[in-house]
């Protein structure tokens, strides 16, 4: 069963594309009366091909090609709006600013905006009707816990998955118990298939009973894996040392890592070159302000539970270090506040990564003192120290309420749950993924 296939966004893709262009050619046909010229037809789409490849980044950047869970369907009319706009400002820029790239007349561009605007969100918003399965199977889950009752929540409330869950069964009850139960309801209930820990000691019990299911066409999947295919983060209550060993291998990945490194150098140079226009603008302000340091020193766990010091501007009153964290009443000044959404307060620790102590991408660091808090409190929470910390990161794309003030155990375990998905799957293109989604954050100040 393909729990999330990509099925759906290359749909989305492809529909994208094909509206794309029959706005253009719809436009042609109104503008010209008819059929363009071929030397028309060939200027034009060489044109708005190069649009189209922008277009298509920035609907990829705003998440259009995301997994569409009941959350994002809600937002989704904003995000299509919001994101025209944006490419209809670049559009103008494109024609209006590069004469080899002007058409003639203009208004073809504003006939052409609209054409796309309405259609794109016709598209977008009724062709899940051309997404989503038909038929759906029907599947059974074995499991209590919270993340269990989101699982089904989701799933059963989305048009867009192949399956829904008929039945819920709980394993805390006996095992021939159990086991007469999964059977009844597989039966009475047409159950497809079965999302289940098979690694489980109560399980295994009843392994024998579960294999005779295999000829009646039950598949059984991997809970560990619905819940990740579907939230893109891993179930950390759900967890047990079997999960850790056997997916977070840490076995040198020498390509990946050089080329990391590279792209951390290559990247950070610059930026943290350009970035020293903005000192002697903070340092007033900063000045003005309260009058207090410009630069904060903070120890922060960096990779294999080393401590590494990063450094920023100063956006808060108080003691930021050491066990003061936990007790000193630290408040944001009037001047740290923009720092801290404009993101000019991280600009310092871009010589951070230059020096290597973190990355441009990873988990983002912890102070000492928070961490050890967390490591009493949330299981598994030092695995996050594994590899190399960074100024961007799963859990800040993708988490929304991060803690940043104070001790926030069950956010914290939230976004532990985003770093162990980064830290299993990390690569190239995931990589590339959260850079191109922190730069959405950091236009529109959310986020990170």
């Amino acid at each position: 069963m393909a729990i999330q296939s990509k099925k759906e966004a290359i749909i989305l893709f492809l529909g994208d594309v094909f509206f794309l262009y029959l706005s253009l050619f719809t436009m042609l046909l109104i503008s010209y009366l008819g059929f363009p010229e071929e030397a028309h037809l060939d200027e034009h789409i060489i044109a708005f091909s190069i649009i189209f490849i922008i277009w298509i980044t920035i609907f990829f950047i705003a998440g259009l090609y995301e997994k569409h869970t009941i959350l994002f369907k809600n937002r989704l009319p904003n995000i299509i709006l919001n994101t025209q706009v944006i490419n209809t400002f670049i559009a103008v820029l494109f024609f209006y600013l590069i004469p080899y790239f002007a058409i003639t007349p203009k208004t073809n561009l504003f006939i052409y905006l609209i054409l796309s605007f309405g259609l794109i969100l016709i598209w977008r918003i009724y062709g899940s009707a051309f997404i989503g399965d038909k038929v759906k199977g029907a599947a059974l889950i074995i499991n209590s816990e919270e993340e269990t009752r989101d699982l089904v929540e989701e799933v059963n409330n989305n048009s867009r998955y192949s399956f829904y869950f008929a039945s819920i069964i709980s394993p805390d009850k006996s095992v021939k118990q159990l086991s007469k139960e999964i059977l009844n309801e597989v039966k009475e209930k047409n159950i497809s298939y079965i999302i289940i820990n098979l690694k489980s000691e109560r399980i295994k019990k009843i392994l024998q009973d579960l294999y005779k299911l295999i000829y009646e066409g039950v598949e059984f999947i991997d809970k560990y894996k619905v819940y990740e295919d579907i939230f893109d983060r891993v179930p950390v209550s759900l967890l047990g040392y079997d999960w850790f060993l056997e997916n977070l291998s840490l076995s040198p990945k020498v390509s990946y890592d050089l080329v990391k490194r590279m792209m951390d150098v290559i990247i950070s140079l610059p930026l943290a070159l350009l970035s020293l226009i903005f000192y002697p603008f903070v340092f007033l302000a900063i000045k003005m302000d309260d009058g207090g340091e410009i630069f904060i020193r903070q120890s922060r766990i960096g990779q294999d539970n080393k401590h590494v010091e990063i450094i920023k501007f100063r956006s808060m009153s108080g003691l930021d270090e050491g066990e003061e964290v936990l007790k000193s009443r630290r408040v944001v000044t009037k001047v740290g506040t923009f720092l801290r959404k404009s993101r000019i307060d991280e600009l310092p620790q871009l010589w951070n990564v230059l020096k290597g102590d973190i990355s441009l991408i990873g988990p983002r660091p912890e102070i000492p003192a928070l961490a050890l808090k967390y490591e009493e409190e949330i299981p598994y929470y030092n695995v996050r120290h594994l590899i190399k910390p960074g100024l961007s990161g799963w859990a800040q794309i993708y988490h929304d309420n991060h803690p940043h003030h104070g001790t926030d155990f069950s956010e914290t375990k939230m976004k532990l749950s985003y770093d162990l998905y980064y830290i299993k799957n990390r690569s190239f293109f995931l990589d590339l993924k959260i850079a191109l989604k922190t730069i959405k954050a950091l236009l529109s100040r959310t986020g990170v």
